[in-house]
């Protein structure tokens, strides 16, 4: 992906992210040096955040071109959104490209390359020792666990008031679960659980509230820098931040409808029974 992220694939750049997001999830239970996987998760850390920006932009711009071709919403609003989006999107890419991160990506990933062959080399050892097999399940099982407490926490702290940014951390702590998820379901040879399927789900929800919300916000910057004022534009920013904010509170509405069973979710991953029965199957795999 890296070459077409250099020539801003807006695709490539979003696949580059999560891959960062999943590598992240995958290296604490790969037991390795304790300092290398600090370092390989503080890069990985950057390389997220250094894409963030830009993924939001892409993100807003194929936002506006769906609501454009609804047809439900002020095409004269959209347009001067857009046009303030896609120059701040021109000056975030030539920002990227100045910092090298490109290059920066390409060296770790050569790095990752590294490790990779070095764990399929011990990986054969491991056959023969299937405590060491275990051991990084049961890590894997631990880190899901932790991932559901996180997230039931911040169910919790979400209430049932509409609030953006703690509806934000509940949609980063449903990804984290799922990514956490995924790992296990690799480990046990399974493509896809019900579990994941509906933290899927959710997260599609909440990531549609939010991406709605950031632009509402983009939209109010947009009003408050108009030059020179213009009441009309303004009047037709301010119709289309009423209709957005109508679609967010449906899609509250469809979270509070899922929120019992992210809880139900949570409670059965992270409880003492779940994490037994799986280590009484590790053992007699063995």
């Amino acid at each position: 992906m890296l070459r077409r992220v250099e020539e801003g694939d807006v695709r490539a750049l979003h696949r580059t992210r999560v891959a960062s997001r999943r590598l992240r999830e995958v290296l604490p239970v790969l037991q390795l040096d304790a300092d290398t996987a600090a370092k390989l998760g503080r890069r990985l850390r950057k390389v997220t955040q250094r894409l963030g920006p830009i993924r939001e932009l892409d993100v807003l711009s194929n936002l506006i071109d769906e609501l454009a071709g609804a047809g439900r919403y002020s095409s004269r609003a959209l347009t001067h959104v857009s046009a303030a989006i896609h120059r701040e999107r021109d000056h975030a890419r030539a920002q990227l490209l100045a910092k090298g991160t490109v290059v920066e990506l390409t060296r770790l990933a050569a790095k990752l390359q590294k490790i990779a062959a070095s764990l399929k080399t011990e990986e054969g050892a491991s056959v023969s020792r299937p405590a060491a097999g275990r051991g990084w399940t049961w890590a894997a099982d631990a880190r899901v666990a932790r991932r559901a407490a996180t997230l039931r926490s911040a169910i919790a702290d979400a209430g049932a008031v509409y609030l953006p940014e703690r509806l934000h951390v509940v949609r980063i702590a449903v990804k984290k679960l799922r990514y956490a998820l995924e790992v296990t379901a690799d480990v046990a040879a399974i493509k896809v659980t019900p579990d994941i399927r509906e933290l899927r789900r959710v997260q599609e929800t909440l990531g549609r509230l939010h991406d709605l919300q950031v632009l509402i916000d983009r939209i109010r910057q947009v009003q408050a820098s108009l030059t020179p004022p213009d009441l009309t534009v303004w009047r037709d920013l301010d119709t289309l931040v009423a209709a957005l904010e109508d679609d967010c509170r449906r899609l509250h509405g469809r979270y509070m409808r899922d929120r019992d069973r992210l809880v139900e979710i949570c409670q059965r991953l992270g409880g003492a029974d779940h994490q037994e029965v799986r280590r009484q199957k590790l053992e007699g795999r063995s």
